[in-house]
């Protein structure tokens, strides 16, 4: 990519590295891990030296750090800007995916744009435009209730953009929405995770996705408790994954051990016996099974069938990773190596693994993204994914301005987000809604549905000032409501009610007077629709960044 800078370091000045260098040193700001690493920045790619003066690091992440600096144009003018230093480690397919976002639908409708790239090996450092932006976190209780309607006005616009081009974010979140207070101007970042849609116009996507299918596989169906006997299991039906190390196995089988001379002689007893309870995702990942569970009144029990000790089994490492489609009716799926769909599984609730398992095809489900922030089909790990996934996303962003809470979900697993993502939109609704996406999700007891209104006034603590409330719902609380320093997902269902009532006697009852409720106390039911229809369960209804933009809450600021 062609940069039009120019260039202090030519050969008449030659000392202008040592110079930019020494401007380092001379910042006592910096501490010196960060010098160190803007010192290897400069030697990784030595062409940034000609043209920049590196000022600070302003971000890191898991794929790549971003540093503030400063560029002089042609015309004489210094420029801030943002420069994104990648992974060595980063696929090269990722990298190209991610500057073709950033060229094709960046640079307008608040879809940040990059103007210069720069490489040296496998260094690869991708310039933007930098614009000073607050922490979400600084200032979500201080916003006025105008300011949150702008906001998110502004995120639909840069979704429907990047939409339009058919390009999934797959991490949008509060930092990768730069939000300038003063200047109101807004920004999308970070294309890292993009992925594209059938129809997708950006063509470097089609191809990472491709590769993204033959590096990753389902992980198959953890149980996950929440206290008071309540768990929760997710299956893909009749879709087996198989499985490739048997020392995985060994370490899952020890695990399980344990965990069972833990339960006490009691769960023996039991007629119906309850799978053992796992608190993070993946620990049962080679075990899946299909949804035999009954029900019983309001509370669904799982039925553990007989157990096949494969542990000494020796696995072959080397197999072919197809992929399959999930289909919400089962139809039009073929079975592989030659295992018919319906053969019962004899290793469903258990850490063993069948012969019927281990002769089932592989399957692949996208999970990037950031936990508290994953829509439900990412969760259940439903293989196909679209931009409605942005939206639920969004929705999250909305419900956290909405109740003064951030973040809102918090959870060290999936199933454990799954869980708290049904205490506020019911298990009942969230089980209805995985089966259109051909998934299984059992709930052993009933948890009901939050009214959206209600939940948030109480956490914002303006629920006594608000009476227009219609139709008070559960007093039940989110085990994932969470403020920014209060331990999250409670272990019960109880603690999660007794959760939120402290936050409502204590300091949920803030500072929030009468006389400076910066447009609280006057939510129109229109911002509840919205959330509504953004936290849809089902994304194959779930609302479009284009039908956002014109709902009715938008009708006073919509261009």
């Amino acid at each position: 990519m062609e940069t039009v800078l120019k260039s202090p370091c030519d050969e008449q000045h030659p000392q202008q590295a040592e110079d930019f260098r020494g401007n380092l040193e001379q910042n006592s700001k910096l501490s010196a891990g960060v010098k160190k690493d803007i010192e290897k920045l400069y030697e990784a790619v030595p062409q940034l030296v000609n043209v920049f003066k590196i000022k600070e690091k302003i971000g890191e992440g898991t794929f790549s750090s971003v540093y503030l600096a400063t560029a002089q144009l042609q015309t004489g003018y210094e420029e801030k800007m943002a420069l994104k230093h990648l992974i060595p480690t980063s696929h090269p397919l990722r990298i190209a995916a991610e500057l073709q976002c950033l060229t094709v639908a960046g640079g307008q409708d608040n879809v940040m744009g990059v103007k210069y790239c720069f490489r040296k090996n496998d260094h690869v450092v991708i310039v933007m435009p930098y614009l000073e932006h607050e922490s979400f976190l600084d200032i979500l209780n201080s916003l006025s209730f105008e300011e949150v309607r702008e906001y998110m006005f502004n995120l639909f616009k840069a979704l429907r953009r990047i939409h339009h081009f058919g390009i999934v974010h797959r991490d949008v979140k509060p930092s990768n929405f730069l939000y300038n207070r003063q200047l109101k101007k807004y920004a999308l970042v970070d294309f890292g995770l993009a992925q594209g849609t059938p129809d997708t116009k950006i063509e470097l996507l089609k191809t990472a996705h491709s590769e993204d299918q033959q590096g990753s596989c389902l992980q198959a169906n953890p149980i996950v408790a929440l206290g008071n006997g309540v768990s929760v299991s997710v299956t893909a039906p009749k879709q087996i994954a198989q499985q490739s190390a048997s020392k995985a196995a060994d370490r899952r089988s020890s695990s399980l051990s344990k965990v069972q001379m833990k339960q006490g002689r009691g769960a023996k007893e039991d007629s119906v016996h309850h799978s053992v309870p796992r608190s993070v995702f993946g620990e049962r990942n080679f075990n899946v099974y299909s949804s035999t569970y009954q029900e019983n009144s309001s509370i669904k029990l799982i039925k553990q069938s007989k157990m096949v000790d494969v542990s000494s089994r020796k696995l072959v490492t080397k197999k072919k990773i197809i992929s399959t489609k999930t289909v919400s009716n089962g139809a039009g799926r073929k079975a592989a190596s030659g295992c018919p769909l319906n053969l019962p599984c004899d290793c469903y609730a258990t850490d063993r693994v069948c012969s019927v398992c281990l002769s089932r095809r592989q399957q692949v489900a996208p999970r990037a993204g950031t936990p508290g922030f994953r829509a439900p089909e990412v969760l259940t790990k439903c293989p196909t994914q679209t931009t409605a996934i942005d939206m639920w996303s969004a929705g999250i962003i909305f419900l956290s301005l909405l109740s003064g809470r951030y973040p809102f979900f918090k959870a060290s697993d999936d199933l454990t987000a799954l869980a708290q993502i049904m205490t506020v939109r019911g298990s009942r609704e969230t089980i209805q809604a995985a089966r259109t996406f051909g998934k299984s999700v059992v709930c052993t007891q009933v948890v009901p549905t939050q009214n959206l209104r209600t939940l948030c006034e109480k956490l914002r603590g303006t629920n006594s000032s608000c009476k227009r409330s219609q139709g008070e719902g559960p007093s039940r609380s989110e085990n994932n409501t969470v403020a920014e320093d209060k331990p999250c997902a409670p272990e019960t269902l109880g603690k999660q009610i007794q959760h939120l009532q402290s936050f409502q006697e204590g300091d949920s009852a803030l500072e929030m007077k009468a006389t400076d409720m910066k447009g609280w106390d006057q939510v129109p039911d229109e911002a509840y629709d919205l959330l509504d229809k953004l936290l849809d369960l089902n994304p194959a209804t779930r609302i479009t960044a284009k039908e956002a933009l014109l709902h009715p809450f938008f009708k006073d600021i919509r261009l």
